[in-house]
């Protein structure tokens, strides 16, 4: 007994604890629902209202073979949790699971129109149980036919006028919901007090979660098609791109000979290095076998060998190179050249 009363009191601070973040959060002042210090307040009620959730399915509360007057008066509060759970559901701001909190959200505020429509409590329609799935051909025209377009027009006058009273009810709860909080929260009210204000609390968080499934449906809907534009639009991933053969590179010539020197589409590789060159030239007499610098010409060549034997004091022809540079010095540049001048 002493811990069905233990528990008891657990549980009802679980609920007091959730249902107070919730209250902050609707009241709050933050400038953005996504800011750290919301999202984790959602967080934290969401984790205390699903371990009294739990708690509850443990207890065995609420069943669906016993009648409305079978609950204790106590116990009715009890009732809100899966509506509380889906309000908050819909307060996390993560993009990436925005589909998923969805779901999650509908499933929670269906579980609560379920079971108060199996204790009777309100008079309203239970929503499917699944949200309806995206149309098929996304982003195609609906097909439209007269008799189509005449029952969603009476669809939507009946749901237009749904919303109207509820609207007013909701105000009209709201009212009567504050004007008994407080004597309620003070424990100053009698049972009678409690259960009246526990129903009242049940009726306006029907009309809350009616209203809720229909917006989170619109947005699955919408969600949804979006995805099915995205896939249907993005290449299929079996298609790979094939990879080309890299392109051999070519050289444009005119005739024949041009493509014998440059090669077969490449310039040619040298045959031979330097010193190949130079041994070879050595060997035909072109040059001597001292080592010579690289690269040097025949005449250049020409020119050092006669360098080089005026250096060996070969008088004729040191003898020579002086003749013509006296030759030189008293014949000037174009000298002789006297044809055609004025």
């Amino acid at each position: 007994m002493a811990e069905g009363a233990e528990e008891g009191r657990k549980l009802a601070e679980l609920l007091a604890v959730g249902w107070q973040l919730w209250e902050e959060l609707e009241t709050g002042t933050a400038p953005s629902s996504g800011s750290p210090a919301v999202q984790d307040k959602v967080r934290q009620g969401l984790d205390v209202l699903r371990r009294a959730n739990a708690m509850v399915a443990q207890l065995d509360l609420f069943s669906e073979n016993e009648d409305l007057e079978e609950i204790a008066s106590a116990d009715l509060k009890y009732l809100l949790l899966p509506a509380l759970l889906g309000a908050l559901t819909l307060k996390q701001v993560d993009l990436s699971k925005r589909l998923e909190h969805l779901e999650s959200a509908r499933a929670h505020f269906w579980s609560f129109l379920k079971l108060c429509k199996s204790y009777g409590l309100g008079s309203f329609h239970l929503p499917p149980a699944t949200s309806p799935p995206a149309e098929e051909g996304a982003g195609s025209p609906p097909r439209r036919s007269p008799a189509n377009v005449q029952d969603k027009l009476v669809a939507m006058a009946s749901s237009r006028q749904a919303k109207i009273e509820r609207y007013k009810q909701k105000k009209e709860l709201e009212n009567r919901l504050a004007s008994m909080k407080n004597s309620v929260d003070s424990g100053q009210s009698d049972e009678e007090q409690i259960r009246e204000f526990y129903m009242l609390q049940t009726q306006k968080w029907i009309n809350t979660s009616l209203e809720e499934i229909e917006s989170v449906d619109q947005a699955i809907v919408l969600l949804r098609s979006r995805d099915t534009a995205k896939q249907s639009s993005a290449p299929p991933h079996s298609t790979s791109r094939q990879v080309r053969p890299p392109v051999k590179p070519f050289i444009l010539t005119r005739d024949a000979v041009q493509a014998k020197v440059f090669g077969a589409g490449y310039p040619s590789l040298p045959v031979m290095t330097v010193d190949d060159w130079y041994d070879q030239r050595r060997r035909q007499g072109v040059v001597s076998g001292q080592s010579t610098p690289p690269g040097l010409t025949d005449e250049e060549l020409q020119k050092q060998q006669q360098e080089k034997k005026e250096e060996e004091d070969d008088e004729e022809a040191l003898q020579k190179a002086r003749n013509w540079d006296d030759w030189k010095d008293t014949h000037p540049r174009g000298y002789g050249n006297r044809h055609n001048m004025g």
